[in-house]
């Protein structure tokens, strides 16, 4: 039940933003669609709730729990990020706005980039960790292995990408290098006039 709960808010979230994004640009109808957008922080209270139940009903804590909880970790960290990426594209497209930036590739830009980036990661773990912890204080004796291998895997994640991204600070990507302009050939200073002098 978890885990099709889980698709189910997935599939909600994109049919939420595509919904509001559409109703924003194409009816021009922005309360509308500021509705729409935030509904979708009620998903993830939906799955909360539905996950505490199921566990103070006596279910085993088990891997769909904790997936639960890193779903929304990943939600609540990387969400409003989407949306925002997918607000510009929306609207370059359909309402003539400019065309939204590029992240950086190269130097120390792309770095700070990947550091953001990183810190958003670090979000999702925390959040997810907080929930996992609050599960296995509220079941209590019982088997919570699988609860505290997910907070595990979740931190691992963590480490994982900040290693990456702290290899775009130690390497920083070098920018391809430019190709020289053919050199021009110097313009020709125009001949003197001739004159010719009947001898």
């Amino acid at each position: 039940m978890i885990v099709g709960l889980i698709i189910a808010c997935e599939v909600g979230f994109w049919v939420l933003l595509a919904a509001g994004l559409a109703v924003r640009y194409l009816l021009k109808r922005r309360r509308t669609s500021a509705a729409l957008l935030l509904a979708e922080p009620l998903l993830e209270v939906v799955l909360l709730v539905v996950t505490a139940v199921d566990l103070r009903n006596g279910a085993a804590p088990g891997p769909e729990h904790g997936l639960a909880a890193l779903y929304i970790g990943f939600t609540v960290a990387y969400g409003p990020r989407t949306i925002h990426w997918l607000d510009g594209h929306a609207a370059h497209r359909l309402a003539g706005g400019p065309r939204p930036p590029k992240p950086p590739r190269h130097g120390m830009a792309r770095a700070a980039h990947e550091g953001r980036l990183w810190l958003r990661t670090v979000l999702a773990a925390a959040v997810a960790c907080a929930l996992l912890q609050g599960a296995v204080l509220y079941v209590g004796d019982g088997a919570t292995e699988s609860l505290r291998g997910v907070q595990w895997t979740a931190l691992r994640v963590v480490a994982i990408h900040g290693v990456v991204a702290l290899t775009y600070l130690l390497w920083p990507k070098k920018a391809p290098a430019r190709e020289p302009e053919p050199e021009r050939a110097p313009a020709r200073e125009p001949e003197p006039e001739r004159r010719f002098t009947k001898g």
